[in-house]
């Protein structure tokens, strides 16, 4: 999935990157080499949040896995979730759904939840917008709901891109059927679009302005009318 207002572009492809900065001196132009990502094992990653046990059992919280999209390595995941499981963490994967169901019913029994990404309901907007069909994310919303894991939907406001009036309605209409009641309102910003200039990658949204906060909470407003939980920014 590359949707047209990623945040984290670097997160997109599977090897690490190397982009050219400009760094500017005395008036005079330098260009520098940033790395983009690193490769961490397994041990790594459990030696790092294990630092932090005695602040999760406080807290009530736990190891959640995020990108980009972590689903992008399964297998990785899988093994890493059964560590943390074994070790007594909560476990919890941010995903956008772009995965095959047979990859979710792996981690299902190992993730304790999922904040699960929707972002337009209309097809032909979500291939234009995302480069693929939502009917692979739809489908393993579905797949959670049904095996009874807990969910929390996040919400992308993208002004005049997924805040309309008819994709509200038709967000609004699929989580009531399926029982879902909570949503995270992720308010779209702009300052990615650095990433993408040293990236050598085209931003797509320039001319879209960021939400207001009368905008959030107006669309707040709307869904918990609808019964829902709403919170602004996760």
């Amino acid at each position: 999935m590359r949707c047209m207002w990623c945040h984290n572009p670097e997160s997109q492809e599977e090897t690490v990157n190397k982009v050219e900065k400009k760094r500017i001196l005395d008036g005079e132009q330098f260009l520098e080499d940033i790395t983009i990502g690193t490769w961490v094992s397994k041990q790594e990653i459990i030696d790092e949040v294990s630092k932090d046990a005695v602040f999760y059992d406080e807290s009530g919280g736990g190891v959640t896995l995020s990108g980009g999209e972590p689903l992008m390595q399964p297998k990785f995941i899988e093994s890493l979730l059964k560590s943390l499981k074994n070790k007594g963490f909560h476990t919890c994967i941010d995903t956008c759904g772009y995965a095959e169901s047979a990859t979710f019913k792996k981690i299902m029994p190992l993730a304790d939840l999922f904040l699960y990404d929707i972002k337009l309901i209309d097809d032909v907007q979500h291939v234009y917008y995302t480069g693929v069909s939502n009917e692979l994310t739809l489908m393993n919303l579905k797949l959670l709901v049904q095996n009874e894991k807990e969910v929390i939907i996040r919400f992308p406001v993208i002004p005049c891109v997924t805040d309309n009036e008819d994709n509200l309605e038709a967000v609004g209409y699929l989580l009531k059927n399926l029982g879902l009641d909570r949503i995270d309102l992720l308010p779209y910003h702009a300052m990615a679009r650095n990433k993408y200039q040293r990236m050598g990658m085209k931003y797509q949204l320039n001319e879209v302005p960021e939400p207001d906060n009368k905008r959030l909470e107006s669309l707040k407003s709307f869904f918990e009318a609808d019964g829902f939980k709403v919170t602004i920014g996760g």
